[in-house]
C-alpha cells in the first residue's frame, strides 16, 4: 500500500471515518485513483461516509 496514502487517511480519519469528498480530495492531492483510496480505507478499517454516489 502507498505509505503516503495510508498516512493521509489515518490523519484524516475521525472516529474511523472520513467523508467521501475528503477521500476524493486525498486522491487528487496524491494523484492516485479514487478506487485506490477506497481500497486503502477498507484495509485500514476506515469507513467512507456521506458518499456522493450513494455507495457507502
Amino acid at each position: 500500500m502507498n505509505e503516503k496514502l495510508e498516512e493521509k487517511l489515518k490523519e484524516a480519519a475521525k472516529n474511523g471515518r472520513i467523508s467521501c469528498s475528503l477521500a476524493r480530495r486525498i486522491a487528487a492531492e496524491l494523484d492516485v485513483p479514487v478506487r485506490q483510496v477506497g481500497e486503502a480505507a477498507n484495509n485500514l478499517k476506515i469507513k467512507i461516509t456521506s458518499c456522493e454516489l450513494g455507495c457507502f
